[in-house]
C-alpha cells in the first residue's frame, strides 16, 4: 500500500511522483528540512499533505539558488507560508529562463548556419553558446529574483492608458473568480505591501 486511507503516502509514492530519489527525501530528513509527520509500524515514512507543502517549498528555495541550510532556516522561520506567493516567485523564474532559453535557441540556429556556410564551425561561437547553456542551467540568484521583480514594476509602468485598463479588467475578472478567503488574503497582502516604506 503507498497511499494510506488519510491520504498520507509512503516515501517510495513520494518519491515516484516527485521524480526524486529516496535517497534525497532521507537526506532531507536528516537535515531537518522535511520530516516525515508520520511512520508506520515498520519504520516507513509517510508524509501528508502539509509534508507536500513543505516539500514543494524546499524545491522553489533551491531552484532560486538557496543553500540548503539557508532553506531550512527560511522555512523555520515562515512554516506557514503562502504558496501562491511562492509560485509567483517561481513563474518569475521560469519566465526568465524562458527568455534566457529562447536566446539560447537564436544563437544555436546561428551557429548552426555558420557550421553550414563554412566547413569548420568558429570556436568563439561555440564558447558563446556553452556559456549561454551553462547561464540556462544554473540557478537564479536571490539578487536575480529581485530583479525581475524590478523589471516587472518598470515593465508595468511602461505601458499605455489602454493596456493598463485591458490589464486592470484582467487582473478584476481573475479576482471576481477567486473565493472569499483567497480575496481577503490577496487584499491584506496588497495593503501590507503599500504599507512598507
Amino acid at each position: 500500500m503507498t497511499h494510506a486511507t488519510d491520504g498520507s503516502r509512503r516515501i517510495g509514492a513520494l518519491a515516484r511522483e516527485t521524480g526524486l530519489s529516496i535517497r534525497t527525501l532521507r537526506y532531507y530528513d536528516r537535515l531537518g528540512l522535511l520530516t516525515p509527520s508520520a511512520r508506520t509500524e515498520g519504520g516507513h515514512r509517510c508524509y501528508d499533505a502539509g509534508d507536500v507543502r513543505r516539500l514543494h517549498r524546499v524545491l522553489a528555495l533551491r531552484s532560486f539558488g538557496l543553500p540548503l541550510a539557508r532553506i531550512r532556516a527560511v522555512l523555520d522561520a515562515e512554516p506557514d507560508h503562502d504558496p501562491a506567493e511562492l509560485i509567483r516567485r517561481q513563474l518569475g523564474v521560469v519566465e526568465e529562463r524562458l527568455r534566457q532559453t529562447a536566446e539560447l535557441r537564436i544563437r544555436l540556429l546561428g551557429v548552426l548556419g555558420a557550421l553550414d556556410a563554412a566547413a569548420d564551425g568558429s570556436t568563439e561561437a561555440l564558447l558563446d553558446v556553452i556559456e549561454e547553456m551553462t547561464a540556462v542551467t544554473r540557478p537564479l540568484t536571490p539578487e536575480q529574483v529581485a530583479g525581475l521583480g524590478e523589471a516587472r514594476r518598470r515593465w508595468a509602468e511602461s505601458l499605455g492608458e489602454e493596456e493598463l485598463r485591458a490589464l486592470h479588467h484582467r487582473r478584476a475578472e481573475i479576482f471576481a473568480t477567486m473565493g472569499e478567503d483567497d480575496r481577503r488574503r490577496l487584499t491584506d497582502r496588497r495593503r501590507r505591501a503599500l504599507a512598507q516604506p
